[in-house]
Order: C-alpha cells, then structure tokens, then sequence
C-alpha cells in the first residue's frame, strides 16, 4: 500500500513537471523550474516506470535548448527561425507524447 502512495505521488509530481514544461512556452522560466526538479526526484524514481518519463524529459529540455540556441544564433541568416520552429514542433511533441503515456500509466517509448 506504502508502494502504491509513493508511486501515485511520484507520477503527480512527473505530471507537474510536465505542466511546468508547457507553461513554459508563456511564462519561460517554469521549465527551469521543471529541469531541476527533475534531476531532484530523479534517483526517487529509479527502478520504476517513472524512470523512463524523467529520463524522457531531461533529454528533451537538454536537446531542445541546444535547438532553441542554434536557430536563435542563425536568425541573423533566416534559416534559425525554420530550426526555432522545427525545434518547437518536436518539443510540444514530445511533452504530448509523455503525457499520454504518463496519464495510461505507461513507461515512454522512445
């Protein structure tokens, strides 16, 4: 019974983080938020499904900044805003993707 609380908190908290993420797109400084979170509970969630959605999140915060900043230093030739958007697209994909499966409780496939 212990296990299952725990467990049923850890995904509230993985839910909020992907919240957070969202939020993010407007208010900017959520999603920095959420990335330290996740590397807080990160070791908590080891060894259960939850595993997969933080791991899914880091990697997706990581890659997509390293995105947002090299289309940000080639606006100068045009060819960043295609790559900002492109990045864009590909993040609130991935985001969506991990919802689903964070709300079918399900580990995330890459």
């Amino acid at each position: 019974m212990t296990q299952t609380i725990e467990l049923n908190q850890l995904k509230q908290y993985n839910l909020i983080t992907y919240i957070l993420y969202l939020v993010g797109f407007v208010v900017g400084i959520t999603g920095l938020i959420a990335i330290i979170m996740n590397y807080v509970k990160r070791n908590e969630m080891r060894g259960t499904w939850l595993e997969s959605h933080v791991d899914w999140q880091i990697k997706t915060f990581w890659y997509s900044l390293i995105g947002y900043v090299v289309g940000f230093l080639l606006t100068a030739i045009l060819i960043g805003y295609v790559i900002i958007l492109v990045v864009f697209i590909w993040h609130v994909y991935r985001l969506i993707k991990g919802l689903i499966a964070l709300n079918d409780n399900k580990p995330i496939q890459a």
